[in-house]
């Protein structure tokens, strides 16, 4: 059975990498029923060597300004990289693999946020991706100054938690508008509530999308 790409998206303190973590030990634990093979995470950018320092260049970058175009070809290259050298390979060997942010994240922040091309953005993705797709994307839809405040009380914020409100307002609408043009693919969860509350809906969702890809459930 070929692999499963299972992305976490949403707007800055959404709570991804919680989730995430939970997700992979409910997988792992005697709580889900379904029988999977190895699972893997990884996150965009920074899911390989090359892609650790370009993650640092886009988001610890404290120097020269990144402009948005070169801010959309670093991450077009994070991905190409990302796809060859670690998201195919696991996929092929039957992993599923849980991803912090994809194809998506470029579209709500560089399309939605900084105002690039669509068009534009939807071609590097498709070089960058070689077509490849989620075969399930978790939006964990969170209000933007809730999340926000998140991060504030994480202490240092990295340059694109930095942008103003609207801004980021503006990458809400983008997942927003995202989830209502591929319900096939994007699935919503309210994480205005407590973490518990939302693992238990994904966990939920997971077990009739394992059911319904064919895992021993």
């Amino acid at each position: 059975m070929d692999g499963k790409l299972i992305v976490f998206e949403g707007v800055e303190g959404s709570g991804k990498t919680t989730q995430i973590e939970r997700s992979r030990l409910w997988l792992l634990s005697k709580e889900n029923h379904c029988k999977v093979p190895q699972i893997v995470v990884t996150r965009e950018p920074g899911g390989t060597d090359l892609g650790k320092g370009l993650r640092g260049l886009l988001l610890e970058s404290r120097g020269e300004n990144i402009c948005d175009r070169a801010e959309l070809l670093l991450y077009a290259a994070d991905r190409a990289q990302h796809v060859e050298a670690m998201l195919k390979p696991e996929l092929a060997k039957g992993s599923i693999v849980l991803c912090d942010r994809f194809t998506d994240s470029t579209i709500a922040y560089q399309g939605y946020g900084r105002g690039l091309s669509l068009s534009l953005i939807n071609q590097l993705n498709e070089i960058a991706t070689v077509g490849l797709q989620s075969d399930l994307t978790f939006w964990l839809d969170l209000d933007v100054e809730v999340g926000l405040r998140r991060v504030k009380r994480r202490g240092v914020s990295d340059r694109i938690e930095q942008a103003d409100l609207e801004f980021h307002r503006r990458v809400q609408q983008g997942f927003a508008d995202l989830a209502t043009a591929n319900r096939d693919r994007i699935i919503r969860v309210d994480a205005n509530r407590s973490e518990e509350e939302v693992s238990e809906e994904i966990h939920h969702i997971f077990t009739h999308k394992l059911k319904a890809w064919g895992y021993n459930c």
